[in-house]
């Protein structure tokens, strides 16, 4: 499927991951929605991108924040294709903290609203979008590509509430593939290994550094750009469905 011929809707447009890919699929030719809550950044990259670029303000926990983005994408076109790939918090618990004391329950809750249930929301809002689209020659509409992480198979400790909710988005790639093969519409996640976006690279080139020791092959953090080359890839790929790919450099998460 070309996606000249496309509206894309990312969330998490305006910066890292999303931000990446919302430059990839524009220099492809596709219209583009960029879903987020960083006004200045948003506005900012939908200026420089032009008339066939779109910044809306975007709450992925909302419904009513997520259609008015799917609608809007109405105007630049048929919505071919959704990312989700939103960032935004983290919090670190043990399930029992070193005091005896057991994890707060409210950052799980909103660490998994955000990740999983958020994810979810943009799946199921813009998969009916896409569903309501003309199929193409071989009964395709387009696509969904949710971001996992490699934590979902190895979180470390104190990382519960993120590995949750992002084995969550694993466990629902498959569900979601199967649910939209009747209407033409493939579900694929990407699970980043470590990735050198903006907020990782505030911690320093000495931290980074440590971050990439444990990476056997290519011996560094993985770049915003493979993450948006394989996005595209996944894309215009008809075949790939129901499938959750590793982009980690063969790495594996130690227990801390």
């Amino acid at each position: 499927m070309e996606l000249a011929d496309s509206v894309v809707l990312v969330t998490g447009g305006a910066g890292g991951l999303g931000e990446a890919v919302v430059r990839t699929v524009s220099e492809a030719g596709a219209a583009v929605i960029i879903a987020d809550l960083a006004d200045e950044r948003a506005e900012k990259l939908a200026a420089e991108l032009g008339p066939r670029a779109r910044y809306v303000r975007t709450d992925v926990t909302d419904e009513a924040s997520v259609a008015r983005a799917v609608e809007a994408a109405g105007d630049l076109g048929v919505l071919r294709h959704a990312v989700v790939a939103h960032g935004g918090f983290g919090v670190a618990h043990r399930v029992v903290g070193k005091d005896g004391k057991p994890a707060p329950l409210d950052g799980f809750t909103r660490t998994v609203d955000l990740y999983l249930t958020g994810s979810y929301n943009v799946l199921r809002l813009a998969g009916a979008a896409i569903a309501g689209s003309a199929p193409d020659e071989d009964g395709q509409r387009g696509a969904v590509v949710m971001t996992s992480s490699i934590a979902a198979y190895e979180g470390q400790i104190g990382q519960i509430a993120y590995a949750a909710a992002k084995a969550g988005v694993v466990g629902m790639t498959l569900v979601a593939a199967r649910d939209l093969g009747p209407v033409g519409v493939r579900v694929v996640s990407v699970a980043p290994g470590t990735m050198r976006t903006p907020i990782m690279e505030s911690v320093g080139e000495k931290a980074l550094a440590a971050f990439a020791v444990n990476i056997p092959n290519p011996r560094r953090l993985g770049r915003p750009q493979e993450f948006a080359a394989l996005v595209r890839h996944i894309l215009e790929n008809p075949y790939l469905n129901g499938e959750t790919i590793r982009l980690d450099g063969a790495q594996r998460f130690a227990p801390k």
